[in-house]
């Protein structure tokens, strides 16, 4: 007497109409050409003849084993996923920004701290869900029709994008345009301690105005790098007292900074991670960058872009000193 699973293979191949396949139990209707999305775990199995093939290899199999089986994998990948989602979400909720010394740094905290909470709880929703599916899937019988229309579809990928963008983008402008404009456009204070810093490989020089508060004239035709790397025209009186030091910068506390930026060769990156400050020296360019900082101390100061073989040694040192403090170190220079 022959098998269920050679008789279906038989009237496969006498009938191009559609036909009833059995594979574990599981029946489903098709047709010889199309694939066999039927069957779950066996899409790879395409055309009827193939998967009358496979339904003969599973057919010798306890109907129960198979279906166990499928149940124990669903859920050990379902559980995988979703202890994916909790160990992200508990790893990422760890505190990786260095201890903040800046009055608009704050700002930018928490502009940072809104994109993680608001990401990783997409995060977390996505990966229970997907989760979710896949532990509800493998305790299935059969594989059921369409649960919503292209047109919903449609609607529920175009409202969950725009949720997405409106969340993201519109809590950053509203957290991080007032920062912006401390950061960007607010108008420097009268007694903000002014300084010049030029970038080269591999080192930052700095120079400060001196007693009179205005920098002297440079010119590149003066530039040594050995004895006048900033090209100092030291014929010009308003330059006698400026003040140039190399890789270590030193303000005092209770005034806000104003940094003016050079680069003598490539692009570097101003970056002090305490203070929330990153800013490009482009060469042929003056940006500025002005911040308040909010505390004493001593802080890394770091190039944060590739700039050369040497780039990982060009470090310096800023330093946040009482005024008392500063006005003596500035007497000694």
């Amino acid at each position: 007497m022959k098998s269920s699973a050679a008789v279906s293979e038989n009237s496969a191949r006498r009938s191009p109409l559609p036909v009833r396949i059995a594979v574990n139990g599981i029946s489903n209707t098709t047709h010889r050409k199309r694939d066999a999305v039927f069957c779950g775990e066996y899409f790879r199995i395409v055309g009827t003849r193939g998967l009358n093939a496979l339904g003969i290899v599973v057919a010798k199999l306890p109907v129960g084993t198979v279906t166990m089986h499928r149940k124990l994998e669903g859920s050990l990948v379902s559980l995988l996923f979703a202890g994916t989602a909790f160990v992200g979400a508990w790893w990422g909720a760890h505190t990786w920004l260095p201890s903040l010394a800046s009055r608009h740094g704050a700002g930018i905290d928490s502009m940072l701290n809104y994109l993680l909470v608001t990401v990783g709880g997409l995060f977390v929703a996505g990966y229970v869900a997907l989760a979710y599916f896949i532990w509800r899937g493998s305790r299935r019988d059969a594989i059921g029709p369409r649960f919503a229309s292209l047109r919903t579809e449609r609607l529920l990928s175009v409202a969950l994008g725009l949720g997405m963008a409106v969340i993201a983008e519109g809590g950053v402008l509203a957290i991080g345009m007032p920062v912006w404009s401390e950061y960007f456009d607010a108008v420097p204070p009268a007694d903000a301690t002014v300084i010049e810093v030029t970038a080269q490989q591999f080192m930052w020089n700095v120079r400060y105005p001196g007693p009179d508060g205005v920098f002297g004239r440079t010119d590149p035709k003066l530039v040594d790098d050995n004895s006048n790397p900033l090209g100092l025209d030291r014929t010009d009186p308003a330059g006698k007292d400026d003040v140039v030091g190399l890789n270590d910068i030193t303000v005092p506390f209770g005034r806000a900074v104003r940094v003016r930026l050079h680069s003598k060769d490539v692009i570097h990156s101003f970056f002090l991670p305490n203070f929330r400050v990153k800013q490009d020296a482009v060469p042929g360019m003056t940006p500025e960058v002005i911040f308040f900082p909010t505390r004493t101390g001593h802080f890394e100061l770091a190039c944060a872009e590739l700039c050369g073989l040497a780039h990982y040694r060009m470090r310096g040192t800023f330093n946040v000193v009482p005024q008392k403090e500063f006005d003596e170190w500035l007497r000694k220079q």
